[in-house]
């Protein structure tokens, strides 16, 4: 029998939805033909059990300082750090020798994987894209705003956007250089590059103007947690309209309150996944409350869906055909929420201006106006169309894999 073929995931364990993403991508490949190799900073069992994976501990930088850092608009990284990021990288390819390296927002890979000449794909969702069919690149929360207000922010961000895409980007052409490789150019270059770019998408909701060759679209990459369900769970539910409720790993914490008030206004049965942020036994009814739910399940039972925006909740809720409430916070959620409202199949509200009228009114409206469940439907069908695994395979095959 032959040897399996090495391929080395390697993930930036900030937010729960890169991990994820990525194990759900491997959990995927042939394990007669694939010795899949995982590295991470952390590997939760809820997410990790069950999988056969070669794991390789990794270091990343404090979540808890990254999304500081983001919320002051600060970048995530200094010179020095993906520095020691590449060293790192280096050392586990010479260890592992895999033959292609995927990897989910780990910048430095774009310099360890170009060194070392190792066929890289990145994950990456086509939001980020240049030709990504939008007006305008939204506006994140970022203190210029509550400073200069929504309205005259919005005005100034499209003017320093280049500058502050190249801020982002300069430690990693720095690096480049020092290895005597060329310049990529800004932080959405950073993103996009790779020998295959992977986008957990579908053209519907993230239309391009053009696609290049090395760009493929693999679908939704979907995951929910094998978890004990809690008692309630199997409990005959009241017919007529529920919400199902998660802000993730990444969603503004102090915007759940707000949320919840205005979602009791409804007096709706309200699902609720604390991703073990919230003490969940201190909610009380309507709230039905969990550290963690199975998404697509949680959604299904549900008329609509509140999240943060992100493209991993919001795809799940979609995948079910239910209307999303997104309540973004960071530039990713932003650039998710936008592509759903887009489609017609959710309504965007932001979290820095967030207030229980406006969760009311938005849920009120995901309920009584059917285009909302037409287009959340008209969606879920495209994402169904299409297999996440197949296509992945596909792109191991081009790359010699």
């Amino acid at each position: 029998m032959s040897a399996r073929i090495r391929i080395l995931f390697v993930v930036e364990d900030i937010t729960l939805a890169q991990v994820v993403r990525l194990v759900t991508l491997a959990s995927t490949l042939d394990p007669d033909k694939y010795e899949v190799h995982f590295a991470s900073a952390h590997f939760d069992e809820l997410i990790f059990a069950g999988t056969n994976f070669v794991r390789h501990p990794i270091f990343t930088v404090d979540a808890k300082e990254a999304f500081r850092r983001l919320e002051k608009g600060k970048r995530l990284y200094e010179e020095q750090v993906l520095a020691r990021y590449v060293d790192e990288e280096l050392s586990l390819f010479r260890a592992v020798r895999p033959r292609v390296v995927v990897g989910d927002l780990r910048f430095s890979l774009s310099v360890s994987t170009a060194h070392a000449r190792i066929a890289y794909a990145a994950l990456i969702n086509a939001y980020w894209s240049r030709a990504m069919t939008r007006e305008v690149f939204p506006l994140p929360d970022h203190p210029i705003v509550n400073l200069l207000g929504e309205k005259l922010a919005g005005r100034y961000f499209p003017k320093a956007l280049p500058r502050v895409l190249e801020h982002f980007a300069a430690p990693v052409n720095k690096l480049r250089k020092r290895y005597g490789l060329s310049p990529i150019g800004d932080l959405i270059d950073v993103l996009m590059y790779g020998d295959r770019t992977l986008f957990p998408d579908v053209p519907l909701l993230t239309p391009l103007r053009e696609q290049a060759l090395h760009e493929v679209f693999l679908g939704p990459v979907l995951w929910e947690p094998k978890t004990a369900l809690p008692a309630w769970w199997s409990r005959p539910q009241p017919s007529g309209p529920a919400a199902y409720v998660t802000l993730g790993s990444s969603g503004r914490l102090d915007r759940m309150p707000i949320a919840l008030t205005g979602l009791r206004r409804l007096n709706i049965p309200l699902l609720v996944a604390t991703a073990g942020r919230v003490d969940a036994s201190g909610l009380e009814p309507p709230i039905l409350a969990a550290s963690f739910l199975p998404g697509g399940a949680a959604a299904k039972r549900a008329t609509f869906v509140v999240c943060n925006g992100g493209s991993s909740t919001a795809y799940q809720a979609l995948a079910q055909g239910r209307p999303v409430l997104g309540i973004a916070s960071n530039l990713d959620q932003y650039l998710a929420m936008t592509a759903v409202r887009d489609a017609g199949a959710g309504i965007l509200l932001r979290a820095d201006s967030l207030s229980a009228d406006k969760v009311e009114h938005a849920a009120r409206t995901l309920i009584e106006d059917s285009k909302y469940q037409l287009a959340a439907r008209r969606v879920a069908r495209a994402l169904r169309s299409y297999d996440c695994g197949e296509r992945f395979a596909g792109v191991l095959r081009e790359l010699g894999a």
